[in-house]
């Protein structure tokens, strides 16, 4: 059975494949999801566009699919995290319907799944099979089990190739131009960017276009890392190339045990040398217009250099999208 066509059987009710055997009993009673978006911001950004053109941006979908190809473990996760975003699918076919009614491309800046399962992977690539999509990988797109390991290049490798497969476009770094500005996405999901993804997209700003970033993470900027590091006491910035002292800050803080796992999961904070270069370098290029990104799960905007502005959209999984118009 098709899912939409389960959903309209059980009127919304969480899908009993997310959900181990045990489980099954429990689901009594229907439970009738959002059939529309809860919030869709309307942006208009100035990029220099040949004609005006609009977009559904979306990041954190967080999909929690299994079935029985997945192991127990799997199943035993998918219960766990489905708690968390309980809503995840509801929205995702929400904004792929409003996308849709209004003939919109959708940008995806990471997370569509929260982690890597057959499941998952099938759903992905019938639903980026339909329609215009463009996207960035999320940390998450590689998590075989959610926290279950300091996650890096080596990490990522384990699932790249699965991944990849049924996503769109290169993960690692991309180029569309689209009405004469070039769409430039890069992954940048564990904080930090190579020298060959520089290089990349150097050439890519070399082509004389004016440019806008998709990634997952934020980049550092003031006022957005302020507010997350009063949020979550000082643990952690969740940004991009956040200034050392930031970093020091954090391992100096002796509740800092307390967040290990923060720590263990991805190498954020070790900030390295040809990300921090990369980081100065894009502020100074006067091409780039915006940047498009995610991870936050909240909505805001900030400056980031004298011609770009960072815009951070809020979770799909709450039900959260931008409709940008490129002008």
């Amino acid at each position: 059975m098709k899912r939409r066509e389960f959903l309209r059987l059980c009127g919304g009710v969480i899908l009993a494949s997310q959900l181990p055997d045990k489980a099954y009993a429990r689901l009594l009673e229907p439970i009738v999801g959002p059939s529309s978006l809860k919030e869709v911001k309307r942006l208009t950004i100035n990029v220099g566009a040949t004609t005006p053109f609009r977009v559904l941006h979306l990041s954190d979908t967080h999909l929690t699919r299994v079935d029985g190809r997945d192991n127990e473990r799997k199943h035993t996760l998918a219960a766990r995290r489905q708690s968390a975003f309980p809503w995840a699918e509801h929205y995702f076919d929400a904004a792929v319907r409003y996308a849709n009614e209004r003939d919109l491309m959708i940008f995806h800046t990471g997370d569509l799944q929260d982690f890597v399962s057959e499941a998952n992977i099938d759903f992905i690539s019938s639903q980026l099979g339909v329609g215009d999509w463009y996207t960035s990988a999320g940390n998450h797109e590689f998590s075989q089990y959610v926290g279950e390991a300091k996650e890096d290049a080596a990490y990522k490798a384990q699932s790249y190739d699965k991944v990849q497969a049924v996503f769109p476009n290169d993960l690692t770094v991309a180029s569309r131009v689209i009405n004469g500005v070039n769409f430039v996405a890069i992954d940048n999901v564990y904080y930090y960017v190579t020298r060959e993804q520089h290089a990349a997209v150097e050439r890519e700003f070399a082509k004389g276009l004016p440019v806008v970033l998709l990634c997952h993470i934020p980049f550092y900027t003031p006022k957005h890392c302020l507010e997350t590091l009063i949020r979550q006491k000082g643990r952690t910035s969740y940004m991009m190339a956040t200034p050392p002292k930031v970093i020091d800050d954090f391992r100096r803080d002796p509740a800092s045990a307390a967040v290990e796992p923060y720590r263990s999961r991805a190498v954020s904070y070790d900030i390295d040398e040809p990300t921090f270069e990369f980081h100065s370098w894009l502020k100074e290029q006067s091409q780039l217009k915006a940047i498009l990104c995610g991870h936050m799960h909240e909505f805001f905007e900030e400056r980031f250099s004298p011609t770009a502005i960072q815009y951070t959209v809020g979770a799909n999984y709450f039900g959260y999208a931008h409709e940008i118009e490129f002008v």
